[in-house]
């Protein structure tokens, strides 16, 4: 089973074609799918050892247990593991074969907040070994407390690509103004307040885009609604890349 077959463009990995070359890019790469690969019935130890051996190279199985916090858990069975334990062991069985580019698919989705902290800390290690690591993730924060670099796709098109910092630098705008009314306001009378670089609504909530918050709010205070009520929702914060997402599409991200 190859999946499907390429029917235009080239891929390069690691200097190899990813078609032409497959086994190679295989043995040097590692992939955690975000549907879990995972049979209930075995044990940690025992399922760690089954994707060993389908490598020719292999990382020390001691130190995947040491490093992803499972070595109290190597004889206990799958099916009795938590979701962070889990989810831990499905990246472990990532780096059997020691790769040199790992590809983690919304590694930290399902996970509480305190397991996907913990989660970015692995992460952060694979790096510290080494490893190249290429993570899809809804969570905008995890991108940018994360990555180097950002590519932020729509509809299967990359629509921007840089540093975290760079992204939220190329923002016509420092900060954003999240509000809401009870009723309907028209677009162009938020977009006339002073300082709004630009407004995008959905949801209900508008995003105000801004450079100066003291003057945006003073203007904000004296718009009503269509049924003349006064704003009932407000958050201010700094630009981030949820920001950057919503200016580029006009939407937040969805699963």
């Amino acid at each position: 089973m190859r999946g499907c077959a390429p029917d235009a463009g080239r891929i390069t990995l690691l200097g190899l074609d990813a078609v032409r070359q497959r086994r190679a890019v295989q043995e040097r790469i590692g992939v955690q799918l975000q549907s879990q690969a995972l049979w209930p019935d075995l044990t940690v130890e025992e399922t760690l050892k089954t994707f060993r051996a389908l490598f020719r190279r292999k990382a020390s199985l001691e130190e995947l247990l040491e490093r992803f916090l499972l070595e109290d858990k190597r004889r206990s069975l799958v099916k009795t593991l938590s979701g962070g334990q889990k989810q831990r062991l499905s990246v472990a069985t990532a780096l059997v074969n020691d790769p040199e580019v790992v590809f983690l698919d919304e590694p930290t989705t399902g996970l509480d907040p305190q397991a996907r902290h913990s989660f970015w800390d692995l992460i952060r290690d694979m790096r510290r070994h080494g490893k190249t690591v290429i993570v899809t993730t809804h969570y905008m924060e995890e991108a940018e407390a994360l990555c180097e670099r950002v590519a932020i796709m729509d509809q299967g098109r990359i629509m921007a690509l840089d540093t975290p910092r760079q992204l939220i630098r190329g923002l016509a705008f420092d900060n954003t103004v999240e509000c809401s009314f009870a009723g309907s306001v028209r677009r162009e009378r938020l977009l006339a307040l002073p300082a709004v670089r630009d407004v995008r609504s959905e949801d209900g909530s508008n995003f105000l885009f801004t450079n100066d918050v003291p003057a945006t709010l003073t203007g904000l205070m004296n718009v009503t609604d269509d049924g003349g009520e006064r704003v009932q929702g407000l958050q201010v914060r700094t630009a981030t890349l949820e920001d950057v997402f919503i200016s580029l599409t006009g939407r937040r991200l969805r699963d």
